[in-house]
């Protein structure tokens, strides 16, 4: 009679492959709020705002959306365009702290909206940086052979959880959603490289939203001295696993934390504009929406072409970090 051990290693498994990223979509509330009217309100000028966040107007959801719905359409048409159906999909992973309700997650809703009725679903929570823990998470599902297919969304809608009276605070946010979906690669193009993460709790107290008033409140010159250095440093560490150089890497997409961030991290790492994308000044800081945001923009300015390597970093609440180097795999045959 055979032990469980080895019941377990004749057990079927998928053919562990090499993850890509498919193909990227987004999703934005129809409603715009501008710095003008936001000043207005706060009391102060519209280029006191534009100087410390670079952000002109921002989407921000009406009170009766819901963030699965936006999430689950961004969902559906980064399947489409992946050409996979509802049952192809393994796993369903949403990045997001602003889920509709404490229970239940994004992800099981999100996952019976779209037919996904086999796949499994959770949740990820890392704030600004949970969009780059889910594609570690992801890539490392299709590597191993448990999953073959993965839909991985970032969602936030900031609005929810940002004080509106804070003149330091609010006018930083948006509302976004944006779905890849993660699968074998095919071709030439397409791999998904090292992916860094890191923490520090010690840096809790700089962003934090308590139970008692549900509102976000940050320290941000703590924020953003901490954001550049840990965005540089896993940017140089992920650059470093891969084998590159900075030279090699085609596109730096970043955490659109703020315009300001963005900008010291490529100035001190010598990066032109054309090899960064900075998309804040129409979106805001959407959270873990930002780098599918991102990438969504790069894709529709021609940035990201077939075998482009591009480098995505990010920082957020934890504090969390985290930087990676993927090859981009594009549309139709490699």
């Amino acid at each position: 009679m055979r032990s469980a051990a080895d019941r377990l290693a004749l057990a079927p498994a998928r053919r562990a492959a090499r993850p890509a990223v498919l193909s990227i979509a987004a999703e934005l509330p129809a409603g715009r709020v501008t710095t003008a009217e936001l000043a207005l309100a706060l009391g102060v000028t519209e280029d006191w705002i534009l100087s410390r966040t670079g952000v002109r107007e921002r989407p921000i959801a009406a009170p009766g959306e819901r963030l699965a719905d936006f999430a689950a359409r961004a969902g559906a048409v980064a399947l489409a365009r992946a050409e996979l159906e509802p049952a192809d999909v393994d796993l369903v992973i949403a990045a997001t702290m602003t889920q509709d309700e404490l229970t239940p997650n994004t992800a099981p809703l999100v996952a019976h909206a779209l037919g996904a009725h086999r796949a499994g679903a959770i949740d990820v929570g890392a704030a600004c940086t949970a969009f780059l823990s889910g594609i570690s998470l992801a890539a490392a599902q299709i590597e191993s052979g448990r999953a073959r297919h993965v839909l991985l969304i970032g969602a936030d809608f900031v609005s929810r959880i940002a004080d509106w009276q804070d003149k330091r605070t609010a006018p930083l946010f948006g509302d976004a959603a944006g779905a890849v979906v993660l699968g074998p690669s095919a071709g030439a193009h397409g791999a998904i490289g090292p992916i860094v993460l890191g923490s520090d709790g010690s840096g809790a107290p700089a962003i934090q939203i308590s139970h008692d008033d549900r509102l976000l409140r940050m320290d941000g010159p703590e924020v953003y001295r901490h954001a550049v250095a840990r965005m540089i440093e896993a940017t140089l560490e992920a650059v470093e696993q891969a084998g590159l150089t900075l030279d090699e890497i085609d596109l730096f997409v970043y955490h659109q934390a703020n315009a300001r961030i963005v900008r010291a991290v490529a100035s001190k790492l010598q990066l032109t504009p054309e090899r960064y994308v900075d998309c804040i000044e129409t979106l805001g800081n959407c959270s873990a929406a930002t780098l599918p945001l991102g990438l969504a923009t790069a894709e529709r300015d021609g940035r990201l072409r077939p075998g482009a390597r591009v480098l995505l970093s990010a920082f957020g609440a934890g504090f969390t970090w985290g930087g990676g180097v993927i090859e981009w795999r594009g549309g139709g045959d490699d």
